[in-house]
């Protein structure tokens, strides 16, 4: 009789990797599709919930199985190298700490029917909100809601009182109470559904409000991770798996066939060869200095400390370095590949789009660089919502 083969946990660590690249085969295939359509689809969410990546980050005591940020982290950016609209669905998994100031009440309420929720935030504009008896009465259109199309669960942007510091709110909507409005037409990240999101006189319970980055009632390690700093490493590294794809399109491409013109192939080029490893190194020391700084967080954490100013500066200086890195070694591989990636259905352009948008996103735009300098030298971070 043949033997089982390695222990219980290895059998299960084999299994969960194969239904992930499983996933990704699958994703391969789709991709196309959910750039066409301007969403990844809601069947596709429901298999990365069951992979685990929407109880992540839910508190242990509602059934998460908490992931720790870098191993998270790993698997968005193995899913961007696929498709970089995915990889952003899919890093919503880590913002439920977002929640994690709501009442621990309303949390049960929220994970009531299980662990695997999806998030979606639209937190921006602000709009205004009438108080009632009950929390509050909002109307209004919001923007930027990402994965909105499979959402359980979505955020809308209100104004903040006394009570929150000048703070907005955070306001909870079911996704059956607002119209989704299918706005998004962009060069970069097209599959991901940041739709408008529209409300009518809805009314949400004070207690299904928070302040963003707020206090958590939750007490485990990822709830003292910065919630902030979290989701802006979640976006950031999608840029590093795209910028990824690109280097191994280039790699393999540059062994392909020679130039029309008769020129030698791209891989017989020492300015090619150069530019290509040149990338790669840069690419990869940028993910060093972020995976480096996630880690040593994480560990803090776990030891029964709490991520101090200086760490949480390298988080948020590491993640914007990535997101820029990583696009300047998308367009480096586009200027090394010759004619043929003007054309619009190379795979390179798909790429080039992706690789602008999280540098753009406010959480890694280039005044991360000053405020992470401010605290580094003992000062304020100049900017809001640093940590």
């Amino acid at each position: 009789m043949a033997q089982s083969q390695g222990t219980e946990p290895e059998r299960a660590a084999h299994n969960s990797a194969t239904a992930f690249d499983e996933m990704l085969a699958e994703l391969a295939e789709r991709r196309q599709e959910f750039r066409e359509q301007r969403y990844v689809s809601k069947d596709f969410v429901h298999r990365l919930k069951g992979l685990g990546l929407y109880r992540s980050a839910t508190p242990e005591r509602f059934g998460g199985q908490t992931m720790p940020p870098a191993e998270f982290l790993r698997k968005i950016e193995r899913i961007s190298a696929v498709d970089g609209s995915t990889g952003w669905v899919a890093s919503f998994g880590s913002q439920l700490v977002y929640l994690g100031s709501l009442p621990l009440e309303t949390q049960a309420k929220l994970y009531a029917d299980g662990p695997d929720v999806v998030f979606a935030g639209a937190l921006f504009p602000i709009q205004q909100a009438t108080p009632t008896d009950r929390g509050f009465l909002i109307s209004g259109r919001w923007k930027f809601a990402s994965g909105c199309m499979a959402a359980d669960i979505i955020c809308v942007g209100i104004p903040g009182d006394d009570s929150t510091s000048g703070k907005p709110r955070g306001a909870l909507v079911r996704p059956e109470d607002v119209q989704i409005v299918q706005d998004w037409d962009v060069v970069g990240m097209r599959g991901t559904g940041s739709f408008d999101v529209l409300a009518d006189n809805v009314e949400v319970d004070r207690e299904w409000t928070f302040i963003r980055g707020g206090e958590p009632v939750v007490d485990e390690p990822l709830y003292r991770y910065p919630a902030i700093t979290y989701a802006a490493q979640s976006l950031s590294v999608v840029s590093a798996g795209v910028a990824r794809a690109a280097l191994d399109h280039a790699k393999e491409v540059g062994s392909g066939r020679g130039s029309i013109t008769g020129a030698p192939k791209l891989a017989d080029r020492a300015y090619y060869r150069a530019g290509i490893a040149e990338a790669e190194a840069v690419l990869r020391s940028a993910r060093a200095y972020f995976y480096e700084a996630a880690d040593e967080a994480w560990q803090t954490l776990v030891a029964g400390g709490l991520v101090s100013d200086e760490q949480n500066a390298h988080l948020r200086l590491s993640a914007a370095y990535l997101a820029r890195t990583s696009s300047e070694v998308v367009h480096k591989v586009v200027s090394l590949s010759g004619t043929a990636a003007i054309y619009r259905d190379h795979p390179l352009q798909a790429l080039l789009g992706d690789a602008l948008v999280p540098q753009e996103h406010a959480f890694l735009s280039p005044a991360m660089y000053d405020a992470a300098g401010a605290v580094l030298m003992g000062r304020p971070p100049t900017v809001p919502a640093f940590r």
